[in-house]
């Protein structure tokens, strides 16, 4: 099988990233991976982190983290992720708490593009989060 070919990419004749994310990534692989919207729910399905938008986005990666251990990927397969935020006041510990993770699971700081969206609500009203990922696989 091949080897995954991945390449952070940020030019310098646009607007540079605004945080914890790259302008594109350039990818060869074999198979993509997408991943569904992952929500704050433990494996049992029971919600983490009732009001709490810090431990909702643990929760949310620890998923994604485990979606891409059962395909054979990491994070450093992660091409690219949308993420939803469900209200303004929700960014900031959202983004506070991903800057806590990202140098555990992106230690190279070869983050994915990412898109953050801030809605008026998910499926459940008590979701404060949501993220979805593309991966590829060699």
């Amino acid at each position: 099988m091949a080897q995954l070919q991945r390449a952070v990419v940020n030019v310098s004749n646009a607007p540079q990233p605004l945080g914890a994310y790259s302008q594109a990534i350039r990818a060869r692989a074999g198979e993509l991976v997408f991943i569904a919207g992952q929500v704050s729910v433990d494996i049992d399905g029971n919600l983490v982190g009732e009001n709490d938008v810090a431990a909702q986005t643990r929760q949310v990666f620890d998923n994604l983290g485990r979606i891409l251990a059962g395909v054979g990927a990491s994070f450093s397969h992660v091409l690219e992720f949308t993420t939803y935020v469900v209200g303004r006041e929700a960014i900031q510990p959202y983004m506070q708490t991903r800057m806590e993770i990202f140098p555990e699971i992106f230690p190279n700081k070869d983050y994915p593009p990412n898109t953050l969206l801030v809605v008026s609500g998910l499926v459940r009203e008590e979701f404060s989060l949501e993220i979805k990922a593309v991966a590829a696989l060699p």
